[in-house]
Parts: structure tokens; C-alpha cells; sequence
């Protein structure tokens, strides 16, 4: 049964040329019908990477491909992408046409794999599933297609190198931010991190050492599961999982600490590096005492997060353990979470602190969120960590808004991240920023 749902917070399959974007000199190329890529691009948003935007090349499969079959009008867009752009990979992927006819993508798709150039496909149909999905889809489709075929030495380990699965690139607003921060604090503790997308990522040429690598982290409440286990299964590969988003002290070095205990690092080594990192950290936090002191009338008491559930967690940990904001009683994951995973999300809202919990609902519906927040209004001042959907409900309450999801309405983000110890100082910079302006 279909469903209608107010303000969208994700985009449907065909959403994850967006990934592919991200990947430096990757290419998407895109058989579905005139229009979906445009509105995809101008969803998720800021940025067309080498090649995204418009850009890509798209069969704009039209009534005649529907009718005869659009096979061969993708043969001939794959063949032009190849003669028009310049790049190392290009990445097939199938809209709802395509995916309804039943055009045979891969055979077309192999004919181009069996002259040895650098393409692989995936089944993307919008209607199939939601871009969270199809990100670990088209991890899974390069290392299969790609990876496994043309990887040399894949069975000698690098020590130390770790492939990272963070941030679904332009879903999570400020993925760039965060891989770099990830990559910054897990290299400060002697690791050699692969984050694979984005500007730290070495492309192609660092696709090609994952299966050399000692072991995978997975930061994130579940999408980049389902890669870890597949190169579990292929090969041999142990991976860890940090289930939310570390930000500020306390969650980083809870994060750093175990994954040092997961690896082969010198633990006294990267125990040192926490500390440095810290020290630096809470040095920042001690300058802001006054502040606290002087405005703790007008400041936020309160927060709802309307985010994804690796963020919503995140989030509600550093803003009530460190900075002593407390949750509503109701938080909002809003990313369409998997059943087999929410129970894990459901437990870690219960034991946010050894004295806080919160009910956590798995709502999509944007809509339906800002009306039961209007029925249950917060008596003090809150802060609301949502999207630009967000806007007039924050006059409305006259509460402080945070735009974490998309879409981003209303800021221009380029290197901003909220992960790690830098990401919990440039939270609290915003969150406050925020407040301060509201003051005449």
C-alpha cells in the first residue's frame, strides 16, 4: 500500500549517483527517463563533483524505449560517455523505465566489462528502495565488478590500512567535513585510513587496495553494514562497527579507544594522542564557562533531533553528556531504518546518559513530526536538529533552529563537519551562533 509522505528527508535509489559523484574521476551514467537526475541533483544538493549535475549522461529514455526497449539507447550513451569524459570509472545505474520494461542493463553493461573498460552497473529503480540502500549497493557493485577483477596482491595485508564506511556522500550534508575528520583522528592514532570518497580519498587507485586492508570500520547506525560483510565474506576481512556518529570528547575518544583495541596499533602511542587531542578539545570548552554562565536563561534547555539515525544519536549523546541539553521526551529518526536495526537505536535513546532517556519514533513523514512537536510544545526554549523543512516551525516555536539533513535550505557548506573533536566544537560555534543572533 502506497503512502503519501510531507517533506521528504532522502531520495529514492536513483539518489546514490550522488556516491558516485563523490568518488574522484567517477562518472555516473544514468538510464531513466528525462528529469530524475535534475531533481535528485537539486535534492540533495551543493556540489556536482567531477561529473554530477548536469553533467551526466542519461539515456532520458523517453515512450519509444518504453515501447521497443532502451538497450540500445544506453549502448550508445555508454559508448559516448567514454568519448566525451575523461574518467576512471563510470557507474551504470537503472531508473524506474528501465527497471519496469526490464531492459537486461548488465548484458549491455558486460559487453563494454569484456573490453576491458573501467564499468559496472547497478540496479537502482526508484521504486526498489531509498539512496541509503543503494549506497551499500554501489559499494558492493565496484568491488565485484571492478575491484575484484583488476585489485593487485589482494591477498597481502597493508598493516594498519582501514577502509572507513561513514557518511552516505551529499545525503549527510557534511560528509566531506566528517571523512576528513574521521581520516585526521584515526591516522593521529597510527591507522591508514581508505575513506574512499571525497576529496581525502585517493579514487580509484585506493578502491583498489580495499581488499588489502587489516580491517573495516563502519561508523554509522547501519548503512555501510551490508559492504563490511560483504568483504567479510570475500575477503576474510573483520570489520568494527561505532553504530552513531562520534562527536565531541567524550564519544571521540570512546570511538578512537576501541578502535585501538580492535587494531594492531601501539596502544600507548594512540593513548597519547587522545589525550593531546582532549586537552586541546576541553581547553576550548573552558573558555566558553562564562558564556554558559552569563546567557544559561537564554539558552537552548531542550532539543528534538528530526535526523538519520547515525546522527540523531550522535547528536543527543554530545548535546546532553557535554553540553547539558536535554532531550524532549520524544526524538525522531527519520532515515526509514531498517527493522532488523532499530531495536540496537530504540536501547542506545534509552541509556543516552546513566540518567536520561528518550523514546525514539521511526517517523518519514516530516509533516507528521512538526505536528505532534506543535501538540506537545516545549515550555523552554529548544533547539530544533532537523532540515530546512524546519524553518517555520522554529518561528512558530521560536526556537533555535540547526539545519543537519537534508535539504539544506538556507547555508552554503563546504568543509564543514560535525564528527570527532573538531565536529564538537564547530557544533557548539553553530549552535550558539544561532542563539546570539537572536539577541537585538
Amino acid at each position: 500500500m502506497s503512502k503519501h509522505i510531507e517533506q521528504p528527508r532522502y531520495s529514492c535509489a536513483l539518489g546514490v549517483q550522488q556516491s558516485v559523484i563523490a568518488i574522484q574521476r567517477a562518472v555516473p551514467v544514468v538510464h531513466a527517463g528525462p528529469g530524475c537526475s535534475t531533481k535528485i541533483h537539486g535534492f540533495l544538493g551543493q556540489g556536482e563533483g567531477y561529473a554530477g549535475g548536469s553533467t551526466i549522461p542519461c539515456t532520458n529514455s523517453s515512450e519509444a524505449e518504453i515501447v521497443f526497449g532502451g538497450e540500445g539507447k544506453l549502448r550508445s550513451v555508454i559508448n559516448g560517455a567514454f568519448k566525451v569524459i575523461d574518467a576512471d570509472l563510470y557507474v551504470v545505474l537503472t531508473g524506474c523505465t528501465s527497471d519496469i520494461v526490464g531492459d537486461d542493463v548488465g548484458q549491455v553493461t558486460r559487453e563494454f566489462q569484456d573490453l576491458g573498460k573501467p564499468v559496472v552497473y547497478v540496479e537502482t529503480g526508484g521504486f526498489k528502495s531509498n539512496n541509503y540502500v543503494s549506497h551499500d549497493l554501489v559499494i558492493q557493485a565496484i568491488v565485484n565488478q571492478y575491484v575484484d577483477k583488476y585489485a593487485a596482491d589482494k591477498n597481502e595485508i597493508i598493516p594498519g590500512l582501514v577502509n572507513v564506511f561513514a557518511s552516505v556522500p551529499y545525503q549527510d550534508p557534511y560528509w566531506i567535513g566528517n571523512l576528513q575528520e574521521l581520516k585526521r583522528i584515526l591516522a593521529g592514532i597510527g591507522l591508514k585510513p581508505n575513506v574512499l570518497f571525497g576529496p581525502e580519498s585517493g579514487g580509484v587507485e585506493e578502491w583498489l587496495t580495499v581488499p588489502r586492508a587489516e580491517f573495516n570500520i563502519v561508523v554509522s547506525a547501519w548503512p555501510g553494514l551490508k559492504s563490511a560483510e560483504l568483504l567479510r565474506t570475500k575477503y576474510g576481512t573483520p570489520f568494527y562497527q561505532f553504530p552513531y556518529l562520534p562527536v565531541g570528547g567524550m564519544e571521540t575518544g570512546r570511538f578512537l579507544r576501541e578502535v585501538a583495541d580492535f587494531s594492531s596499533v601501539d596502544r600507548a602511542a594512540a593513548e597519547a594522542f587522545i589525550q593531546a587531542e582532549e586537552r586541546k578539545f576541553y581547553a576550548h570548552i573552558e573558555r566558553t564557562a562564562d558564556f554558559m554562565l552569563e546567557f544559561r536563561y537564554g539558552l537552548p534547555r531542550v532539543f528534538y533531533t528530526m535526523l538519520d539515525a547515525t546522527y540523531a544519536v550522535g547528536f543527543a549523546k554530545y548535546l546532553l553528556n557535554e553540553l547539558g541539553i536535554l532531550p524532549a521526551e520524544t526524538q525522531y529518526v527519520v532515515d526509514n531504518t531498517p527493522e532488523e536495526y532499530r531495536a540496537s537505536i530504540v536501547e542506545q535513546f534509552r541509556n543516552i546518559s546513566s540518567r536520561r532517556s528518550a523514546k525514539v519514533e521511526f517517523v518519514e513523514d516530516g509533516g507528521a513530526i512538526q505536528e505532534d512537536i506543535r501538540q506537545n510544545k516545549p515550555k523552554q526554549r529548544a533547539l530544533l536538529l532537523g532540515s530546512g523543512w524546519e524553518r517555520d516551525l522554529a518561528s512558530e516555536l521560536s526556537a533555535d533552529l540547526l539545519p543537519v539533513s537534508v535539504p539544506v535550505t538556507y547555508r552554503l557548506i563546504l568543509n564543514c563537519g560535525y564528527a570527532g573533536y573538531n565536529g564538537g566544537l564547530r557544533l557548539i560555534e553553530d549552535i550558539y551562533d544561532r542563539v546570539l543572533n537572536t539577541y537585538r
